[in-house]
């Protein structure tokens, strides 16, 4: 169970990573246009992350031939994945929204789960048995904290957008994609940064900075609430932020400070 949980662990960081992290505007939308060397480059950029992280994070895995092919396997079904988003929501069989974002997520969710459990099985049980039992709560941690940190940050981001979309339109506010503006991504990356800032105040114990961060957000945002239901569009996505951060600030906190038990 242990080699199980941490190969799904360092499979999904990969998976965060390229999706949300390593995968830029320029390369989705070219994948939209049906570029094949966006798939491409996608593909190799979560291959090559699965790889490496698979490697490090379970001693004696990359020497077996079965780790690469069933990390080229589960390549290939995230860009089917990932294909098949794209097709059903261009041909208006799905509303690229908040339910388009989450089953594409639940799909590679279970898609990682399989990969580590065809990894597990495999793995030479004695030898890494042997190097986990001499520091089994840090490389968990190693690993948990990046995925919860990767997870609500950026993960979080494309999420509110998704949830919020209808209301950006009734507020009469492009989506940042057809912005021509340099700042067409501002609100995504303060999001990014408001949520970076309350995990770490969390887990530092600080909830107060968390109001400190509100307030400063909304003096910021204060010569716009006088437009028509942007306090509305404005308060929700704020709150869909705060609830997320605090969600995995919580299981962070308790990881870190031991409060909550890993396996591994």
């Amino acid at each position: 169970m242990q080699i199980l949980f941490r190969a799904f662990l360092a499979i999904y960081l990969a998976h965060l990573l390229t999706d949300f992290v390593f995968q830029t505007h320029r390369l989705l939308d070219q994948k939209r246009r049906g570029k094949l060397f966006a798939y491409f480059v996608h593909g190799l950029t979560h291959y090559l992350s699965a790889v490496i992280l698979v490697s490090f994070f379970l001693p004696g895995s990359g020497l077996w031939l079965r780790t690469y092919v069933v990390l080229l396997a589960l390549t290939f079904v995230h860009l089917l994945i990932d294909f098949a988003k794209i097709r059903f929501t261009k041909k208006a069989f799905l509303n690229d929204g908040a339910v388009a974002y989450i089953s594409d997520q639940f799909l590679h969710f279970v898609s990682v789960t399989f990969a580590a459990w065809l990894l597990s099985p495999g793995l030479p049980f004695a030898e890494v048995a042997a190097l986990l039992g001499r520091g089994r709560a840090i490389p968990s941690k190693l690993l948990i904290v990046p995925v919860i940190y990767v997870g609500v940050i950026f993960g979080g981001g494309y999420l509110i957008r998704a949830l919020t979309r209808p209301l950006a339109e009734s507020v009469k506010l492009d989506p940042p994609e057809k912005r021509g503006d340099p700042m067409q991504n501002a609100g995504l990356y303060i999001g990014w940064l408001e949520r970076f800032l309350l995990l770490t105040a969390l887990l530092l114990q600080s909830p107060g900075t968390a109001g400190l961060i509100l307030a400063a957000k909304a003096i910021a945002r204060y010569p716009e609430f006088k437009s028509e239901h942007f306090a509305e569009y404005f308060l929700i996505g704020t709150l869909l932020s705060f609830s997320i951060a605090v969600m995995g600030g919580a299981v962070l906190a308790r990881v870190v400070l031991g409060q909550f038990h890993v396996a591994g």
